[in-house]
């Protein structure tokens, strides 16, 4: 472990604001614990003309809240160097081949690159064929390609932007970012559910009424704008987020913990989803809404943002009722809901038991909430009976919430996914197959809306959303666990 994995990074989009906040202080963490040893180094490519010291001095800026010392520092910021490149011009991938392979002998790497693509999706199949046709990729080390969201706009973009990737390299070498699977309560959805017996017995339609999701957000658009409102909660959020998650919480125990069983198993499920109902009254299983102006007028409505159209029909929140077309789950809706400019910034899950059996008591439902961030833990509501004479019950809720501390110090995300990377392992990004399923089902979400062009429900800002998100439950005699 001292000597850590032998890698170089070759990073596009290296002046980016993902780059600074995620992915400079995810490689250091990985060298500060020894997943990475001396052996390794960092091209930034943009079209920036900075020199190496600057890009150096960049990268330190980025981590100096977490350095063990100003060497250690930059002992680090020493392996990084910094070309500026257009993504189009073929002069500069021979000029960046020249870099990787003296950076290769100097560094003792053995061929192993890690070409990450912090870019518009637009230049993917660019940067791609480009790799392959100036030989970048090396034949005696592990080539392997780190893809950030939105993966297209629909299933036919998606499909587009695949072929053209796949021309270059092999499925098994790509790695489709979802900062969410690198959640450290996400990627424990598994363990709760397949490790513990009291749960994975009860976990079925005859236990669970409903399960919910809430991914919510208190900031607006900032400057995403102009992304933003070609975009929209359905697209940024539901496609990828939200089903990945659905996925997780309903498929069957794989066979073994591999990728492949893992991904098989949640394909079953992305394939069993009932097409959705779009319609424009009470009997729609989408709903989406945009936020306006707060209620105390202080906090400016969606249209009003930068670089956003006046008339914007775009949503900026979406909550929704998921069926999943299977004997065990035909019966248990899944409800999501997600937004900018909510009351709260929190992403849960709240599994919702059916009352009990018996006559006995007047019961309320048993309730187990999974809390994924900014709170990581569990909190399972019990019925109790209250002290004294009589049989009356209360509520009592057992918690598990981990303390700042713990969060602070636990790995980021981005920091687990990238050794993922490194060690070659799949198991928490996006297989093809699960981005094309899921972008179908979101299409005919989106193919229906987009033919609803008269209005949109409006929410005030710093609430959580429209009202049609809470009779979406009503109808069918369900209630949000969570309010803000």
């Amino acid at each position: 472990m001292s000597q850590g994995t032998k890698a170089l990074f070759i990073i596009f989009g290296a002046t980016g604001d993902l780059a600074h906040r995620k992915l400079y202080p995810a490689i250091y963490k990985l060298y500060k614990k020894g997943f990475l040893g001396e052996s390794f180094a960092v091209i930034g490519t943009a079209r920036r003309e900075w020199s190496d010291d600057y890009y150096q001095d960049v990268v330190m800026d980025s981590i100096s809240d977490l350095t063990e010392s100003e060497d250690h520092a930059r002992t680090f910021a020493s392996h990084f160097r910094y070309q500026s490149h257009n993504v189009n011009d073929t002069k500069h991938y021979h000029t960046l081949k020249d870099l990787a392979d003296k950076l290769d002998e100097e560094y003792d790497i053995d061929g192993n690159r890690i070409f990450y693509l912090s870019m518009s999706p637009s230049f993917f199949g660019t940067i791609t064929s480009h790799l392959k046709e100036q030989n970048l990729v090396t034949e005696n080390g592990f080539n392997r390609v780190i893809i950030e969201k939105p993966f297209g706009s629909d299933f036919n973009s998606s499909k587009e932007l695949n072929d053209e990737i796949n021309a270059s390299f092999d499925e098994d070498q790509l790695y489709r970012i979802d900062h969410y699977l690198g959640k450290e309560m996400v990627q424990n959805i598994l363990a709760l559910r397949f490790s513990n017996r009291l749960i994975e017995n009860s976990w079925n339609k005859a236990s669970i009424s409903n399960i919910q999701i809430t991914l919510s957000e208190d900031l607006g658009v900032e400057e995403r704008g102009e992304y933003y409102d070609k975009s929209g909660a359905l697209r940024d959020m539901v496609q990828n987020h939200v089903l990945q998650m659905v996925s997780l919480l309903t498929m069957n125990s794989p066979k073994a913990f591999t990728t492949e069983e893992v991904r098989k198993e949640k394909m079953a499920i992305l394939n069993a989803l009932k097409d959705p109902v779009v319609t424009q009254d009470e009997d729609t299983e989408f709903v989406r809404g945009q936020y306006d102006t707060s209620i105390d007028g202080e906090t400016k409505g969606y249209r009003d943002e930068d670089k956003v159209d006046p008339e914007s029909l775009t949503e900026t929140f979406v909550a929704g009722k998921i069926i999943i077309d299977t004997d065990k789950w035909r019966d248990t809706p899944i409800y999501i809901r997600t937004g900018k400019r909510l009351a709260e910034k929190t992403s849960r899950v709240d599994v919702v038991f059916k009352p009990s059996q018996t006559a006995l008591f007047d019961d309320k439902p048993t309730v187990l909430s999974i809390l994924v961030s900014p709170n990581e833990g569990f909190k399972l509501l019990l019925n109790n009976k209250k002290i004294g004479p009589g049989m009356e019950l209360e509520s009592v809720r057992l918690s598990a919430v981990r303390s700042e501390e713990t969060v602070e110090e636990s790995p980021e995300a981005y920091e687990k996914l990238i050794l993922d990377v490194l060690n070659g392992d799949e198991t928490h990004f996006a297989h093809w197959q699960e981005v094309a399923t899921s972008w179908k089902y979101v299409d005919q979400i989106r193919k229906k809306w987009d033919s609803f062009t008269d209005s949109i429900p409006f929410y005030p800002a710093l609430t959580m959303g429209p009202d049609e998100a809470d009779t979406l439950l009503q109808n069918d005699g369900n209630n949000w666990i969570y309010k803000a």
